[in-house]
């Protein structure tokens, strides 16, 4: 699957996507010392005639101690490998730099800027990462040659095992880029809904593949797959909370732990009337697999929504 669009960017544009880019995928020692509650993307009042601002990418500015690094990221979504990419980065990086001298004229030193490029083609990327295996070598310049590499994700390299051991939204994007299947996406998003505290980034998600469904690039049918289940683990959730609220009520009114027990098991009924996994429901109510089994058992039919 191929997506060209805005929408892409702005799954990135969100700082939970973002940070789990970064803590899943780039796996250098400093990004762990980053403060992601100071990032933001650049404002586009920094931006002048050098970098011009495209769909395709993306600059973070976030703290690290007491310095401002810059994290820009390149989607690429062409079809085929762009042999010069090296060549494309280090410009867009130069002309970055050019327009940070213009507007802050006391600066001694140029701020840290790390080369992402974020490829979701179908074929193996082959090209270059280091500029100097784009340049002839004869005569050896040594010290003086150029010397500049953009760090590759490439989201065909990654299996699909270990993408479902990964679970966060960025490896589910992955999942449904390189290896798409619409149960096992069914799952994931499931899992997201249960694990990811950020729902906002979740519901970002599944906006981004409504995009895609309207533009043709996948079924519609999958999309209202996704989005139902989506739609009933927010009622869940709900019930989930009002079910927790009066549970609490029983044991302050009358003491006892029987009314704890009896709210866990409407929750896990409505749970599994809801077609949930068993494993997450033992997990959220703390009810035993056997239990949950027996009740399931006991469920007219007719109520059983997903089996």
């Amino acid at each position: 699957m191929n997506i060209h669009d805005s929408g892409y960017k702005k799954l990135f544009s969100n700082q939970t996507i973002f940070r789990q880019l970064l803590e899943t995928f780039v796996n250098q020692e400093w990004v762990n010392q980053l403060d992601f509650s100071t990032c933001e993307t650049l404002d586009k009042s920094f931006i002048s005639q050098h970098y011009q601002e495209t769909e395709s990418d993306l600059i973070y500015k976030v703290q690290l101690h007491n310095y401002e690094v810059y994290i820009y990221i390149l989607i690429e979504f062409q079809s085929t490998v762009e042999p010069f990419m090296a060549l494309r980065v280090l410009n867009y990086i130069t002309n970055f730099y050019m327009d940070y001298v213009a507007n802050h004229q006391q600066v001694k030193k140029l701020p840290a800027v790390f080369p992402i490029v974020l490829y979701n083609g179908e074929e193996r990327w082959t090209a270059p990462i280091n500029l100097s295996d784009l340049i002839e070598q004869t005569p050896s310049l040594g010290a003086f040659a150029l010397d500049f590499q953009y760090f590759l994700i490439a989201e065909n390299q990654y299996s699909q095992q270990a993408l479902l051991k990964i679970r966060n939204i960025v490896s589910t994007l992955f999942l449904a880029e390189s290896h798409y299947d619409v149960d096992v996406l069914e799952t994931e998003l499931l899992n997201l809904f249960s694990s990811e505290a950020d729902k906002g980034a979740v519901s970002l998600f599944l906006n981004w593949f409504k995009q895609l469904a309207l533009h043709g690039r996948i079924a519609t049918e999958d999309y209202e797959s996704l989005e139902t289940i989506y739609r009933n683990e927010e009622e869940v959730r709900t019930m989930l909370i009002t079910a927790l609220e009066k549970e609490k009520q029983q044991i302050y009114h009358s003491g006892h732990l029987e009314g704890k027990r009896e709210g866990k098991i409407e929750t896990a009924q409505a749970m599994l009337a809801k077609g949930m996994e068993i494993g997450l429901i033992a997990e959220i109510t703390q009810l035993s697999q056997e239990q949950l089994l027996q009740l399931k058992a006991q469920l007219p039919v007719n109520e059983m929504l997903y089996q």
